[in-house]
């Protein structure tokens, strides 16, 4: 069996005569002498990078939190719904705060149709129209209430003063609110509802009962019935604030500096331009004063000027151009956007403000008797910014997409002043486009979703989409590009899913599908919080507004993404450009061909041939029988060459 042979209690070691004759020995020093290198070269080793630190177990240390890099699917951040003013309602629009984080905007309206509204129309008169505003740090209870006189369908916050929101109702007026008596209580949210220690509410059984209640704020301002729209207002967006558009359609140098002007489509093929300022009226200091005065339940008198009679300063009609028919509109996208200031001030505004400087003393009082708006120079003699354009395009409720042009021009027949009809139309969708947006990285480009697939255009290029997709299973309600990532973009779904396509992974199917509620998604719409989180906004049609974490690899860039996608667009512009050239080449071709067949079948007969003519036919045809028969036999090797003969002398 095995067993150990010898047992060892003692180590082995060297008497002090061989560990002399040792080292001093030449082997030795040959030894240490060769190592030193690559001992030396260790050390300096181990002083730059830890060679025994192991990368790969550290590698995902840093992000162990939400949206790490190894997450690849969206998380649920916070979910808000309300008992009493949101649960089973539809949210028809909401939009985050442009300053205070964490605090997001959304508006509520009945499941009702229009059949539905007319037979409920007492019921739906006393039911309050409200848009919630929520804060992260109280998902129960919604930090302000803003009354409306009839359901809100589109909403935005004033970028410049975001104090200042304008919607659009669903009977086709405009409103305006002014919040900003509680903009305290939005960015401190906690101590909004705070008792104070030293009152005599702070003790049991004395509390306020109006103390923690819900400010509801009224509305500011509403539009004259008769001048606004037929129908619902779909789509509302401030105009930024370094250009203002006249009343001929021409954009013209802002010198306030603040966005004062609205933008609204409705499907009674209309696009509206609205200023909020004040008229150039001169008023008495008095009849100021009692005009600021007298505002119902505690209204701020910021637009007190234009309630009930508030009307449109342009009004854009969207006739079809080759039908008596007309375009409704559901979205609107116009190519300036907020901030963007390349354009920059024409010469015209630089004398404008040259002209405001040397009479300063005049201008100030003149602003001074008119509330702070001074007379601007009439729209004839204003010129227009040079880069910036005035076309936009529109979708609409039967999938098309138009290209039109607000810039009024005469007519030639009538004489009169009117809107051109749009230059281009196409019919790209099989259902209501209810997604217009240009990408934050190209304004040129465009993404159009409606009915059940996508398209992505490109403007001013009239050949069609850069990119379509594939019908999908359910149909789109909902999509929003990436601020962040130039190839992304969300789509949501009638059946609750979150689509997330990355053009640089895939083009014909989304990078990720992913279901966040039971019911139908009606918006979505992701937000910036910082450089490290990114959250992503979708409200569904039971009144329930879901925050999702987007994980990292949705949020962060790749090097060269701007890049990557501009060209990738670029060579989608050539083949597009190549499949229309073919199209009218073989277009063509197949006309010639037509045109020949015709000549041929109208050419006349050929004269008959008499008998001498076809014996020498047959002749001929038979001598080159004879021919091919000779060189096939020639090429076979059965028959000879035969040399020709040498000519007689």
């Amino acid at each position: 069996y095995p067993r150990n042979a010898v047992t060892q209690y003692q180590p082995r070691e060297f008497t002090e005569q061989e560990k002399e004759k040792l080292s001093n020995s030449n082997e030795v020093k040959v030894f240490i002498e060769g190592s030193i290198p690559r001992f030396e070269l260790a050390l300096q080793q181990n002083e730059i990078v830890d060679v025994f630190f192991d990368d790969w177990l550290a590698l995902a240390s840093d992000d162990a939190t939400f949206g790490s890099k190894s997450d690849g699917h969206l998380k649920e951040y916070q979910s808000f719904t309300d008992l009493q003013f949101s649960k089973d309602k539809t949210i028809t629009c909401m939009d985050w705060h442009p300053n205070l984080k964490g605090v997001i905007a959304v508006a509520c309206s009945e499941r009702l149709t229009f059949d539905q509204r007319v037979d409920n129309a007492s019921k739906t008169l006393m039911t309050p129209s409200l848009i919630l505003i929520w804060s992260f740090t109280d998902p129960i209870h919604p930090q302000l209430l803003l009354e409306a006189p009839d359901d809100i369908f589109s909403f935005q916050f004033n970028p410049s003063d975001p104090n200042i929101i304008a919607g659009g109702c669903i009977n086709g007026q405009v409103v305006l609110w002014d919040i900003s008596q509680y903009f305290d209580r939005l960015k401190n949210p906690r101590s909004g509802g705070k008792l104070k220690q030293n009152s005599m509410n702070a003790l049991p059984g004395f509390e306020d009962e109006n103390a923690l209640a819900i400010p509801i704020i009224r509305y500011c301002a509403v539009s004259s019935i008769e001048n606004s729209h037929h129908l619902s207002i779909t789509d509302i967006q401030w105009i930024p604030d370094h250009f203002e558009i006249n009343r001929y359609g021409l954009p013209v140098y802002n010198k306030h500096g603040d966005c004062s002007q609205i933008l609204t489509c409705a499907g009674d093929s209309c696009v509206m331009v609205w200023d909020t300022r004040a008229p150039k009226v001169t008023l008495n200091p008095l009849e100021a004063k009692k005009q600021e005065a007298a505002h119902p339940l505690g209204t701020p008198a910021t637009f007190k000027h234009l309630d009930l009679s508030w009307k449109p300063v342009l009004k854009v009609s969207l006739p079809k151009p080759d039908t008596n028919g007309e375009f409704a509109p559901l979205k609107v996208s116009i190519k300036e956007r907020q901030g963007d200031k390349a354009h920059g001030k024409t010469s015209q505004s630089l004398s404008i403000e040259q002209m405001e400087r040397e009479s300063m003393g005049g201008g100030m009082r003149r602003e001074s008797t008119m509330g702070g708006f001074g007379r601007s120079r009439s729209a004839k003699d204003q010129k227009p910014l040079e880069g910036v354009t005035t076309k936009f395009y529109v979708s609409t409720e039967d999938g098309e997409v138009a290209y039109a042009d607000m810039k009024i021009e005469k007519d030639q027949d009538s004489g009169k002043l009117t809107n051109p009809k749009p230059s281009w139309y196409s019919a790209l969708h099989g259902g209501p486009v209810h997604t217009l947006q240009r990408s934050f990285f190209f304004r040129n480009i465009i993404l159009c979703v409606g009915g059940w697939t996508f398209s992505i255009l490109k403007e001013e290029n009239q050949l069609g989409p850069l990119l379509s997709s594939c019908c999908s299973q359910k149909k789109y309600t909902a999509a929003h590009w990436s601020p962040t990532r130039p190839g992304v973009f969300f789509i949501a779904t009638e059946e609750g899913n979150v689509e997330v396509w990355d053009l640089l992974d895939k083009t014909h199917e989304p990078t990720l599908t992913q279901n966040i509620t039971a019911c139908s998604i009606t918006r979505i719409f992701p937000w910036q919080i910082s450089s490290k989180q990114q959250l992503l906004a979708v409200s569904d049609d039971m009144g329930t507004l879901h925050i999702l974490e987007v994980p990292w690899n949705l949020r962060h860039p790749s090097s060269n993404e701007a890049t990557s996608i501009e060209n990738y667009f670029e060579r989608e512009e050539k083949r597009l450009e190549y499949y229309v050239d073919r199209l009218l080449f073989r277009e063509r071709e197949k006309r010639e061909i037509d045109a020949e067949e015709q000549r041929i079948k109208n050419a006349p007969p050929p004269a008959e041939e008499n008998e001498e003519q076809v014996q020498e036919k047959m002749r001929r045809e038979y001598e080159a029988y004879l021919q091919l028969e000779n060189e096939l036999l020639i090429s076979l090797g059965v028959k000879q060459e035969e040399d020709e003969p040498l000519p007689e002398k």
